[in-house]
């Protein structure tokens, strides 16, 4: 590898995972705006899209110009592609952690509601798998990837129960539907962020192993 090149790998890895860090903040706001009916803080997350939306195209024209001026091979090559589809999947956290602003927005205008399913619980679990996913990437860890993987079918579990706890709501307490369907909204949105979190996960492992694990089960035992 020429030393323009090396030089230029190292400068993406330190945005990246800069980027990475801006977007954990804001997801971390944006759901603290809901459980905490802020909307100062939701109203920081929405504003600050634009900046997010800039990142990604400048990371992405960096790389799409370092294909094009070095031709990398292997490892490199590797880390460019995995950059590429990374920088894509945090923008579009990025774009997650907008809508649940929105909507904790909208219900810190409206009266409080008992949440009917483990809020805090997919919050937490969004966080901690988005955290290990782009920790797993600075330390090019592929068992802690790996064990991003395996968290998500908790996740998954976690959603689907929402539903139903939501729907009962809805029968029981028909005048809040508005507030219970931005609820739910909010729990989509962070199944969503766990999805992408497990992507950024498998890119690591291709990134180090240059092994592909989409759609292959992950079963991680301590």
């Amino acid at each position: 590898m020429s030393r323009h090149l090396r030089t230029a790998i190292e400068n993406l890895k330190t945005r990246i995972i800069n980027m990475g860090g801006i977007i954990e903040e804001r997801v971390f706001l944006a759901t603290l705006s809901v459980i905490g009916r802020d909307d100062f803080k939701a109203q920081a997350v929405i504003n600050g899209d634009k900046d997010i939306d800039q990142m990604e195209v400048d990371f992405e024209e960096e790389c799409l110009k370092l294909l094009a001026l070095h031709q990398p091979v292997s490892i490199d090559l590797r880390f460019i592609v995995a950059a590429l589809k990374i920088n894509n999947d945090l923008e579009r956290i990025g774009d997650l952690a907008v809508n649940i602003a929105e909507r904790g927005a909208f219900l810190a205008t409206q009266e409080k509601i008992d949440i009917p399913f483990e809020l805090e619980n997919m919050v937490n679990l969004a966080e901690e798998m988005l955290s290990g996913a782009i920790d797993s990437l600075v330390l090019m860890n592929v068992t802690h990837a790996r064990q991003i993987r395996a968290m998500d079918d908790k996740m998954d579990a976690m959603n689907r129960e929402m539903y139903g706890k939501v729907k009962e709501m809805i029968l029981a307490q028909p005048q809040h539907i508005n507030s219970l369907l931005h609820a739910m909204s909010v729990g989509r949105h962070l199944e969503r962020i766990a999805d992408l979190a497990t992507n950024i996960a498998e890119d690591v492992i291709y990134l180090v192993n240059a092994e592909i694990v989409r759609h292959t089960p992950e079963t991680f035992e301590d």
